[in-house]
């Protein structure tokens, strides 16, 4: 049985209200309640999925003061976001090619100056997202988890936001903190939600449609425009796909190497490749057919 969400506050101590500011053009932020449910794993074969459809992606590595990117992808990179934001290098020598085609622009790991949203990180930040944006088809932001200030800054310069959990149920109940926030916070009306480890078909939908409920019941609905019209959600999930448990993913993670190229036919890869098409369509390309 899929296991319900509890109702839990957003935990008490919330960052400051960070208002919604995407940057133009097409940024989608990968980001999760809790740590531990694939984030990072889902950015990066993602990325290479979509780059296998023809797009001209970039991974930024937004988990700024820990970020593991670079492990996942069995990188040593020699520049880092910390050599552009202090003006070592330029940006596009920190920017570099990763397996699968894609392009990585890589972070430091425990640099305690970035745990925390000062002027300068959020300046720094701000310019070099309005720089790099518009060089690529669609930049994905392998962002931290859970719901610090750095984390919603970043998560407020995206245009869409791809939340990962699983079935557990800490990580559902982090998963509806974080949505919460999204919501109140950046006011945001959307978010997409993607299930790794799922262990049944349906797994996601099922889980889709419980979050959705608790969300109507505690984050609330707008009423209908007119008498006796339906009322929508102040915030609607919509979900994206599942990824199966899948021996191949761990042997890929311990390999260090991306799981569509070490399992290409597994049906983890599948997935990924179904929720790549999915996301190209009804929001990479989705101006375009408008």
């Amino acid at each position: 049985m899929t296991a319900t969400p509890t109702t839990p506050q957003a935990p008490g101590a919330v960052a400051p209200a960070v208002l919604l500011h995407p940057v133009k053009g097409k940024v989608i932020a990968v980001t999760s309640g809790k740590g531990g449910v694939g984030k990072t794993f889902v950015s990066a074969n993602l990325a290479a999925a979509l780059t296998r459809r023809g797009l001209k992606v970039l991974v930024l590595d937004a988990d700024l003061g820990l970020a593991n990117l670079d492990v996942v992808l069995n990188l040593y990179p020699k520049l880092t976001l910390h050599d552009v934001f202090t003006g070592k290098c330029e940006l596009e020598d920190a920017i570099i090619k990763a397996p699968g085609g894609f392009s990585v622009l890589l972070a430091g790991s425990g640099l305690v100056e970035y745990s925390r949203l000062t002027p300068e990180v959020r300046d720094d930040f701000l310019r070099l997202m309005e720089d790099v944006v518009p060089r690529y088809d669609v930049v994905l932001l392998d962002t931290g988890a859970g719901i610090s200030d750095v984390v919603l800054f970043a998560l407020s310069l995206a245009s869409e936001v791809l939340l990962v959990a699983t079935p557990e149920p800490t990580s559902l109940t982090d998963a509806y903190a974080t949505i919460k926030v999204l919501s109140t916070q950046q006011r945001r009306q959307r978010i997409r939600l993607l299930v790794n480890q799922s262990t049944r078909s349906g797994d996601g939908k099922a889980i889709t449609a419980q979050l959705q409920a608790v969300l109507n019941r505690f984050v609330g609905t707008v009423p209908g425009a007119t008498s006796g019209a339906k009322s929508t959600p102040t915030v609607r999930l919509h979900h994206v796909g599942d990824i199966p448990v899948d021996q191949a993913v761990k042997d890929a993670v311990m390999r260090r190497q991306l799981l569509l190229l070490h399992s290409p036919g597994a049906p983890a890869s599948v997935a990924l490749g179904q929720i790549a098409a999915r996301l190209e369509e009804t929001v990479i390309r989705a101006d375009e057919a408008a």
